[in-house]
């Protein structure tokens, strides 16, 4: 185990974590095409805030040298003598909800380009069963001339990251492993079980370890779905959803899933690889699809409500001025991928309304770049016609959010967080 020199190739939410972990045992180099994003952690700052700047500075090196400790690079020299690839680069889908394998494929060049016998490279991106070793490995195979598993092996080790969460951080996390071959999937697990505190599970084989990633988040969207779709029925009939949710979970076995937006990079994604996987063998995902246009609906269904509210209340809909408080996929997060936020406020707005985003966690140029929406992050003066609570960040729990309010005006809450008593609506 000494001799090994990892690479770990993606620095963000997922690559960071771990190769500030490995870092603690082994000698690490962070890759990333990002120069900027480089930069920034040379200088011990990590802008997705999953690492803070001390525990990031107790493990960086400015030299790539053969000691413990990581070294943050954008050139691909600074890889060329590592012995374990660790790609954990996003998986992400089109316009058309179908999976983009277009981060893997470049990075699978990239590492092929200074692939070497013996080396291993371990894929950590959310897939269908079958993209590590039939779509990645062939462009390995391509560009470097090697041939799979006699000169160079293969693992799989799906990532778990839940980003914004101190509690449950890598290393407390049970990691799945798998491998090429039967003893390079032992080399993997044993790799991981060394940082690992929580554990390891060794599959059988690669694509058993893609599929069960893929089907945990799957099942979280299907159950999310589900009481999505109790708090539309409930709502008509006038019954709180959050209450119905509280009685039936006294029952031992009652699933604790409460109605949301389904957005992020993990639950609001990997149904739809786990989808397009089950469509080319031939069979029609019917729960799985069903699930995702539920959850997708959601945006719609929470600003139809919000409007419904303010003409009860007799507010003119065309200019009213409604707050949305974040805009983040997640609270306490400044993560704005896939966030279904935005859904809401776009919604919002086909209605003529004048909508303010305040966010203290989400940075405004790359919610302006992503969505080519205006945020603030300090809460805005004055008072709204509406105040919709669509993220739930720690901050917004501190203020008193009636104030915010016009006379007859509306608050709905989204997350199901505040008193039932202070809003005039929610899921």
């Amino acid at each position: 185990m000494k001799d090994i020199k990892i690479a770990v190739i993606g620095l963000g939410y997922v690559g960071l974590p771990l190769a500030r972990l490995f870092a603690t045992k082994y000698d690490v180099v962070g890759f990333d095409i990002n120069k900027k994003r480089i930069d920034e952690l040379l200088q011990g700052n990590d802008s997705t805030l999953e690492v803070d700047t001390k525990t990031l500075q107790s493990v960086l090196k400015k030299d790539s040298d053969n000691d413990i400790g990581l070294f943050c690079s954008s050139n691909i020299e600074d890889i060329k003598d590592c012995n374990y690839y660790v790609i954990t680069v996003p998986t992400p889908i089109d316009k058309n909800n179908r999976p983009d394998l277009t981060p893997l494929y470049k990075s699978s060049e990239t590492v092929a380009q200074i692939l070497k016998k013996g080396d291993i490279v371990i894929y950590e991106s959310t897939v269908y069963p079958g993209v590590t070793e039939d779509e990645c490995v062939p462009v390995l195979e391509k560009v470097s001339g090697l041939k799979f598993n006699e000169d160079f092996y293969a693992g799989y080790s799906p990532e778990r990251i839940n980003p914004g969460d101190k509690l449950h951080t890598v290393d407390k996390i049970l990691k799945v492993t798998a491998g090429s071959t039967l003893e390079i999937g032992k080399k993997v697990d044993d790799l991981y079980a060394s940082v690992i505190t929580a554990g390891t599970h060794l599959a059988p084989t690669i694509k058993v370890a893609e599929a069960a990633k893929v089907i945990e988040n799957s099942q979280r969207d299907i159950n999310i779905a589900f009481v999505n779709e109790l708090a539309k029925i409930f709502n008509l009939m006038n019954i709180d959803t959050h209450s119905v949710l509280e009685a039936a979970g006294t029952k031992w076995n009652f699933l604790p899933f409460k109605p949301g937006l389904v957005g992020g990079h993990c639950i609001g994604v990997d149904p739809y690889y786990l989808a397009q996987k089950a469509q080319e063998v031939g069979y029609h995902p019917e729960i799985i699809l069903a699930g995702r246009r539920v959850n997708d609906s959601m945006g719609q269904y929470v600003a139809s409500e919000v409007i419904k509210l303010m003409v009860q209340n007799d507010i003119r809909i065309k200019g009213a001025k409604i707050l949305a408080l974040g805009v983040t996929f997640k609270e306490n997060c400044p993560d704005v991928r896939n966030t279904k936020a935005v859904d809401v406020i776009n919604q919002l707005k086909s209605y003529g309304t004048e909508v303010t985003i305040y966010d203290p966690w989400a940075s405004p140029e790359e919610v302006k770049h992503e969505y080519d929406l205006q945020t603030v992050k300090q809460l805005p003066e004055g008072t709204f016609d509406a105040v919709v609570l669509t993220v739930a960040h720690s901050e917004f729990l501190e203020d008193n959010l009636e104030s915010l309010l016009n006379e007859n005006g509306v608050l709905y809450d989204v997350k199901g967080i505040l008193k039932r008593h202070n809003v005039n609506g929610r899921l």
